[in-house]
């Protein structure tokens, strides 16, 4: 394995950051860390790294963390501020120089779709830009083990899609990936198994479809409709119907069940403005585990706020 943790415990005063967090990775896997702000994701990375004092055991390539070679390890924190008064080229060409061996930074800097823009002050890239760069100063000794906290945060959706593609080249190249993210479409897509913290522990562990199987529940149609007229006319036809704050939702619904309640509606006179049938995903399965799903910045939001 490449990575072992075993009962990981981190307290910050009374706060309890990690409650005994157990995982493994192997070499060549993509595993993905996911859960809202506050769920102990980075701080775990820190507890891998070295970088935080920590109760357990960890182990990096079957040592600690703090005597692996650090031309074997690529890391990118949630927060990193390079030089800003240096141009991308340049902040790559200084990481590099930090390694006895590292790869050419014009291929680096085209891994990440920078290299149009090499030339141009840190200070002067978008946000998204600057990730990119940060992504591309992780890669520049040719690591064996990749982890990144949020590494696509502020990234546009396509080059978003770009890096996915990188990262999927590289696991498939035997490089190891350790992931944190709060988009759950790109666990979804990256990882071969997804952890979920939630309050400093362990909630679920699996691969997407596991997950999805295990806890994301039945496929739902919601429709648009008063529930007054909706509900008793599904449930006269066998549909199991509930009135929720998102609408009136059909349960357990495949999609060739669709035409058939659009009918059994019809039939009843019932108006509806709405029909979008749900496939449990993995936010579906952190909403069942928590109570609580995702926004776009990571941020808790409680079960009802989550949008539809």
């Amino acid at each position: 394995m490449v990575i072992v943790a075993e009962g990981v415990r981190r307290e910050y005063g009374d706060t309890v950051a990690l409650d005994g967090v157990s995982l493994s990775v192997a070499e060549g896997e993509v595993f993905a860390l996911i859960g809202p702000n506050g769920a102990g994701k980075t701080t775990l990375i820190r507890a891998l790294t070295g970088t935080t004092e920590y109760e357990g055991r960890v182990e990096l390539f079957g040592g600690s963390p703090r005597s692996v070679d650090p031309q074997r390890i690529g890391l990118l924190p949630q927060s990193f501020d390079p030089p800003e008064r240096l141009t991308a080229r340049e902040l790559v060409a200084y990481y590099a120089g930090l390694y006895d061996e590292s790869r050419p930074v014009g291929d680096v800097l085209a891994d990440v779709g920078m290299l149009e823009d090499a030339d141009t002050w840190y200070e002067n890239l978008s946000g998204g830009q600057q990730r990119r760069v940060c992504v591309a100063i992780t890669l520049v000794n040719d690591p064996d083990l990749l982890i990144l906290d949020e590494p696509t945060t502020g990234i546009d959706p396509a080059g978003r899609r770009d890096l996915w593609g990188l990262l999927e080249s590289l696991a498939a190249g035997g490089t190891t990936v350790l992931l944190t993210t709060h988009y759950m479409e790109e666990a979804d897509r990256l990882a071969d198994r997804v952890v979920m913290l939630a309050d400093g522990a362990v909630a679920a562990e699996g691969t997407p479809r596991e997950l999805v199987e295990a806890y994301g529940g039945q496929p739902e149609l919601l429709v648009g409709a008063d529930p007054d007229r909706a509900v008793p006319a599904l449930e006269a036809r066998g549909y199991r119907v509930e009135a929720t704050a998102r609408g009136v939702v059909v349960t357990d619904v495949p999609p060739t069940d669709v035409g058939a309640i659009v009918r059994a509606l019809e039939d009843e006179e019932v108006a509806y403005d709405e029909l979008r049938w749900e496939q449990p995903d993995l936010e579906s399965v952190y909403l069942a585990l928590t109570g609580r799903g995702v926004d776009a910045s990571g941020d808790p939001v409680e079960r009802a706020e989550v949008p539809a």
